[in-house]
């Protein structure tokens, strides 16, 4: 009967068992924490904030997104008949598009989306319970300037007010600020815990390399999955979108937010196949290096079985 295999010793199984449970726990916390960090400390920083929505300022299909809003709200608040409203638009909306092309418009824009995003993170890292709202009547005054330069009729009748544009309502705020609370933390401890994770799975790994291996291919599954989020997120906030909102804009808003996500994705995906491909072909190097020297092995014992046995017959012929 042939020999029964040896099986394990229960250390070995009890160590591979759980290697394989802190590997998996990593690769799954890793885009997690990606996504979290992304959300806590890349939107929370403003100046960052304002330099990622800066390009949007050329796009043009924010710049028609907002010339029909700013237009649409300018008309709302100029007082003159029906008649009269149907001649005025077009020169109004036509106005606000050529005020989109300029360098005060990009000035406008930077300071508005660092207004928000100042009056936002004020709201959820304060204690206050009051709508967060931005005053707009900056750009309205510098649209009415240029219409007043470009002699559009009415114009100057167009009032200038400050008024508070809402951007979170009071009722959300609460929770809003909960949520932001747990991404500070999930932040920081989840890519900690997941690299805490991989490095005590790989440790405890009775075959390293292949803890290794498992290891990156689970960090190239974790982008991969974390690109094909994003992309699902993209299409379902469109899908949300009301019908009055611009959906080429918000789309490009949407990339413009989640660039640094998508280039993280991709950074994962790339490090992972490159480090399982090494470790795959330091694998197949060791062992053709270890087959090389077991066949050089063989062949010198063969060599010295051969000397052997030609060295025989001398000796017996000498005993004769």
């Amino acid at each position: 009967m042939p020999p029964e295999p040896l099986r394990p010793a229960p250390p070995a199984r009890l160590r591979g068992a759980l290697s394989a449970l802190l590997i998996a726990l990593a690769c799954l916390l890793l885009p997690f924490g990606a996504l979290a960090a992304w959300a806590a400390y890349g939107l929370a920083d403003t100046g960052q904030y304002v330099s990622t929505m800066a390009p949007l300022a050329d796009d043009p299909d924010v710049r028609d997104a907002v010339a029909d809003t700013v237009g649409d709200g300018i008309m709302r608040e100029v007082d003159v008949g029906l008649p009269m409203r149907g001649t005025v638009a077009p020169f109004v909306r036509e106005a606000v598009r050529s005020f989109t092309q300029t360098r005060a418009f990009r000035l406008a824009w930077d300071a508005g989306n660092r207004a928000t995003h100042d009056a936002v993170l004020r709201a959820l890292q304060g204690e206050r319970e009051e709508p967060v709202t931005v005053d707009l009547a900056p750009v309205t005054a510098q649209v009415k300037d240029q219409l007043t330069q470009d002699h559009v009729p009415l114009a100057a009748r167009i009032p200038v007010q400050h008024t508070a544009v809402a951007v979170l309502p009071a009722a959300e705020l609460d929770q809003l600020r909960k949520g932001f609370h747990v991404l500070e933390v999930a932040g920081f401890w989840l890519p900690v815990a997941a690299v805490v994770f991989a490095a005590g799975g790989i440790a405890l790994a009775v075959r390293r390399r292949r803890a290794v291996t498992a290891t990156a291919l689970g960090t190239a599954l974790g982008g991969g999955l974390l690109g094909l989020a994003l992309s699902v997120g993209r299409r379902l906030t469109l899908a949300d979108l009301p019908p009055d909102v611009s959906h080429p804009a918000a789309a490009a808003v949407y990339d413009a937010l989640t660039s640094t996500l998508r280039t993280v994705s991709w950074l994962l995906l790339a490090l992972g196949l490159t480090v399982a491909a090494v470790a795959w072909a330091g694998g197949r190097l060791r062992r053709s290096k270890r087959e090389a020297a077991r066949q050089a092995a063989a062949g010198t014992a063969d060599s010295a079985s051969l000397r052997a046995d030609s060295q025989t017959p001398d000796q017996n012929m000498t005993v004769m």
